[in-house]
């Protein structure tokens, strides 16, 4: 199909749509409202079910009982809406239920501001609702791959049985960028054996739940969940890497954060530094291995974020302490811009850096003379 203008929210919507989402709930909320009114009118047209739920705690458990039916079921919000979601999060996840959900980033703490920002990453990698589990998070940087993630989404949902999260920050959810469409699926629900489709008196009865008394019980429940975050980790981690051959300094971003390295990274390159750039696509499974083997080539690299250093630490648990991490960030809304982190790497390449310094220390000292 030939590529047409889109904007990141709309295009999100369509490729929802085109994947088989037959169910939406959701609230309004900036910077991801595009969304929602999308598809108020594209799910009736096709007579697929919309609703715009009172609240996001309705919309999440609206969620939770449309996906206990096997239907294809998506919800989107941002920042402080997707943190009333969490409860109803868990006990998706706790159900053992597919279900897709998209958060288009806003600056915060608190309401914070409609900017785009990434400060959501320790919520949806680390954090979420109460409990042990891990949601599939996948970080698109354009429109094309907001459209490719979205559609893999809900496969990754159904494959294991599990929450998949998208996470973009404002600007990809914001912006218009030529990008191709995937084609129309036809609605092919699946045969679930543990669905609630309703068959009742026609088979064994499916009871759906998340409560388990007996600890036994829910540590069969617990280890079942882990053992399947094993098979994720193996089968499913995915990333996108930049003149990393002979990188000597190798740059860590996702979505906008990495995208804006990635022109600092050319233009170092046209310097003479040798330095590369690792985009995780899938922040969870984080790409630990990856970089792990980077560690041991490189002889520095530089994590840049849209918050005060949230993957940051995931890198730094990968890399092991065998060569120094830096970091730049901006945060509550603030995008940096790509000579912000071209100075980094400048400074990187003039001076022999240290190890036993937090990155995030050394980077407030630099923000205090800013």
């Amino acid at each position: 199909m030939p590529k047409e203008l889109w904007k990141g929210n709309e295009a999100i919507a369509e490729a929802a749509v085109r994947a088989g989402l037959e169910a939406y709930f959701g609230y309004p909320i900036t910077p991801q409202t595009e969304i929602l009114e999308y598809l108020s009118r594209r799910m009736p047209e096709l007579g697929r079910t919309f609703v715009q739920a009172e609240s996001e705690l309705g919309a999440i458990n609206m969620v939770y009982g449309a996906a206990c039916t096997g239907v294809r079921v998506m919800s989107s919000s941002s920042s402080p809406g997707v943190s009333l979601m969490m409860e109803g999060i868990s006990y998706i996840a706790g159900t053992e239920v597919p279900a897709v959900l998209v958060n288009v980033m806003r600056g915060g703490p608190g309401l914070g501001n409609i900017a785009p920002a990434q400060g959501d990453y320790n919520q949806a990698v680390h954090g979420g609702g109460h409990g042990d589990y891990q949601p599939i998070v996948l970080a698109p940087a354009s429109v094309q791959e907001a459209i490719d993630l979205t559609v893999l989404s809900f496969d990754l949902a159904e494959k294991y049985r599990a929450i998949c999260m998208v996470i973009l920050d404002g600007c990809v959810g914001q912006m218009m960028e030529p990008a191709q469409m995937p084609e129309m699926k036809p609605i092919q629900r699946a045969n679930w054996d543990w669905a609630t489709d309703g068959k009742m008196g026609k088979r064994e009865r499916r009871i759906l739940t998340s409560i388990y008394l007996d600890p036994i019980e829910e540590e069969k429940l617990n280890l079942r969940l882990l053992n399947r975050w094993r098979t994720i980790q193996a089968n499913e981690i995915r990333y996108k890497e930049y003149f990393l051959d002979d990188a000597e300094i190798v740059i860590v971003g996702f979505g906008t954060a990495g995208r804006v390295a990635l022109s600092a990274v050319r233009t170092a390159r046209e310097q003479g530094i040798k330095v590369g750039l690792l985009r995780p696509i899938t922040v969870s499974p984080f790409p630990s291995e990856v970089i792990d083997q980077l560690a041991g080539r490189a002889e520095a690299f530089l994590v840049t974020e849209m918050n005060s250093g949230q993957m940051l630490e995931d890198v730094r648990l990968a890399v092991k302490g065998r060569v120094p991490v830096e970091f730049y960030g901006r945060l509550g809304g603030v995008v940096p811009f790509p000579d912000e982190i071209l100075s980094e790497i400048q400074r990187m390449a003039k001076i022999k850096l240290s190890a036993n310094v937090h990155p995030r220390d050394a980077w407030l000292e630099r923000m205090a003379k800013v």
